[in-house]
């Protein structure tokens, strides 16, 4: 789904490149809401598994195949606006080291696999998990419906862009019909992958899990005959077992990503992906361009002067989750520093916060749990 330079004239790119930016920007700022100390980590590792997984075509037709996206994943596992961010550091390693998808196009792919992904999936999602039962088998459910229908809405909005900035004469409808029926192919090995992720992650700690978050019910107090949130109970010592079990995730994750990008990538089916195929059956790839950076020492996932494919290959997802780790992370942190910055005590309670002494008695005593049914008196 990567689009390389030349699909798309210089003024849509240009466009949709301000539109991403704009989008990313947004994001940074929606992520100091979603991260905390517990998922900051995790979302450097998100990053690494989509980067990772993305090596790895699966075939979907004959001659055809696809890849993770990633936006669904990771919306669902840290939330859409630091999933948008997650997508966007692996799609700029992508560009930027081992000339994978255009640089004037960086935009279009960032607004085609990174915002229109987490969007599209995370707002299928949250609907699907506010009318159906409440469980970790409903979250696991949803990120599989939600997948399943990101990827031919990203390709939707391929061809969107195309009516409006193709550089080859094409019939719209033709492109259209191939690129929603291929990604529909393609949108099924995501789901597949995106509810196997979540349902492992959710079985082991499902508090790392963005979309189970309010799975539990929340306990309000009535204060005047109005609900307010009830502080929060203080939270007990983590135990030994649940640090090496966050430990634990992250390194097991890790590993995963390094297994993937460094062995079974190997094996990945050498078709063409959907983008591809349709490019090529269509004649959209005739104005492609060459990568500026088509020569650079991990270009297609190859170290440079490494005669062993195999071991070339390695080397370049190994090297290639290494940068991601390490970036995303770095980018994370930054994020979550400067909430907890923002966030430092001003004397002034804040929205929902509830003052030591409210000077009401009586009704102020009651408390009510509510969930997604309403509320109910404790």
């Amino acid at each position: 789904m990567h689009v390389p330079d030349g699909f798309i004239n210089a003024p849509t790119s240009a466009v949709t490149g301000v539109v991403a930016a704009g989008a990313v920007a947004l994001s940074l700022r929606g992520a100091r809401r979603e991260l905390d100390e517990r998922t900051a980590p995790l979302a450097g590792l998100v990053a690494a598994f989509v980067f990772a997984a993305q090596m790895i075509n699966f075939p979907v037709a004959a001659g055809t195949s696809g890849h993770l996206l990633g936006g669904a994943l990771a919306a669902i596992l840290v939330g859409p606006c630091t999933g948008i961010l997650c997508v966007s550091v692996v799609l700029l390693i992508q560009g930027l080291l081992f000339a994978d998808g255009g640089l004037t196009a960086l935009g279009v792919n960032i607004t085609l696999m990174a915002v229109v992904t987490a969007v599209v999936a995370y707002a299928v999602f949250r609907g699907l998990v506010k009318v159906l039962p409440r469980g970790r088998r409903t979250v696991t459910a949803a990120s599989f419906v939600a997948a399943l229908v990101s990827v031919p809405a990203s390709a939707l909005a391929f061809t969107l862009l195309y009516a409006v900035g193709g550089t080859t004469e094409v019939a719209i409808g033709k492109v259209a019909t191939a690129m929603v029926g291929v990604h529909v192919l393609i949108g099924i090995g995501e789901a597949v992958i995106t509810a196997l992720t979540v349902g492992a992650v959710i079985a082991v700690r499902p508090d790392l899990v963005y979309g189970a978050r309010d799975l539990r019910q929340r306990l309000k107090l009535r204060v005047n005959g109005e609900l307010v949130d009830a502080p929060a109970a203080p939270e007990p010592e983590p135990a030994p077992a649940g640090a090496r079990s966050h430990r634990t995730l992250w390194i097991s994750g890790l590993v995963t990503s390094l297994v993937l990008a460094g062995f079974v990538s190997f094996y990945a089916s050498a078709d063409p992906d959907g983008l591809e195929r349709v490019a090529q059956d269509h004649g959209i790839d005739k104005a492609e361009k060459e990568h500026a950076y088509a020569d650079s020492p991990l270009a297609d996932y190859g170290v440079k002067d490494v005669a062993n494919e195999r071991l070339s290959g390695g080397l370049a997802g190994v090297i290639g989750v290494g940068v991601t780790v390490v970036a995303g992370s770095g980018v994370f942190w930054a994020v979550r520093r400067r909430r907890t910055a923002a966030a430092e005590p001003t004397g002034i309670p804040g929205p929902g916060e509830i003052p030591e002494s409210t000077g009401t008695s009586g009704s102020a005593g009651s408390a009510t749990s509510s969930d997604s049914s309403g509320s109910r008196a404790v």
